[in-house]
């Protein structure tokens, strides 16, 4: 799939994204001129005073390390991207920045003494990285919605039935009281780990 190009006029005014192939037409005709390099983007030398507008939908496809961004137009996907996150990154950097104020702290140098007072969490908060996850993406929805003229936004939530994957057929009270029926999440973990520990000490595999 080749991505389309992405087309805005003299105004910074979003238009219908149209094909490598005529966009280079245009660049050779000096008509339209580079405005970004990724995405992709041409601006015309003159204005467009009724574009036409077609229905364009931004789905987004989310996930741990990897988001995926597609923009389709009817039942065509014109433009599509991956988001790598910095997730584990910023993980690293944190743990590496503790570690150091405590080697600092044990080696009775100068270090900036602790403030537990002024750890506070206000309403909503979120791991650093699981923020910049959020973050990342809110910037990419918004830069995309200004180069093409996005009608509609979709996201992927998937959630899966275990018990409907390991018997279709089930259905009612087998269905409303599983496997889980009468037991506490902390006893049914005890029992799960005890005949664990039990199977590995008669020397069977659990696997």
């Amino acid at each position: 799939m080749s991505n389309f190009v992405f087309v805005l006029d003299t105004k910074k005014q979003p238009l219908l994204p149209v094909p490598p192939g005529q966009a280079r037409r245009l660049l050779n005709l000096r008509q339209a001129a580079v405005y970004r390099r990724y995405p992709f983007t041409i601006m015309l030398k003159y204005v467009v005073p009724n574009p036409e507008i077609e229905p364009h939908q931004l789905k987004i496809d989310p996930g741990s390390k990897v988001t995926g961004l597609a923009i389709v137009q009817g039942e065509k996907v014109i433009w599509g991207a991956q988001l790598t996150h910095r997730g584990q990154q910023i993980k690293n950097d944190l743990e590496s920045r503790r570690n150091l104020r405590r080697n600092r702290r044990n080696r009775k140098t100068r270090y900036r003494k602790p403030r537990f007072f002024n750890r506070t969490r206000g309403s909503g908060w979120l791991p650093p990285s699981l923020e910049s996850r959020v973050t990342n993406i809110l910037t990419w929805v918004n830069r995309i919605r200004r180069y093409v003229p996005i009608t509609g936004i979709s996201q992927e939530l998937v959630k899966f039935d275990l018990q409907a994957m390991q018997n279709p057929e089930i259905s009612g009270k087998e269905y409303q009281q599983g496997e889980l029926a009468g037991y506490e999440v902390r006893e049914y973990l005890k029992r799960k780990v005890g005949e664990k520990v039990r199977l590995l000490r008669s020397g069977k595999r659990t696997f």
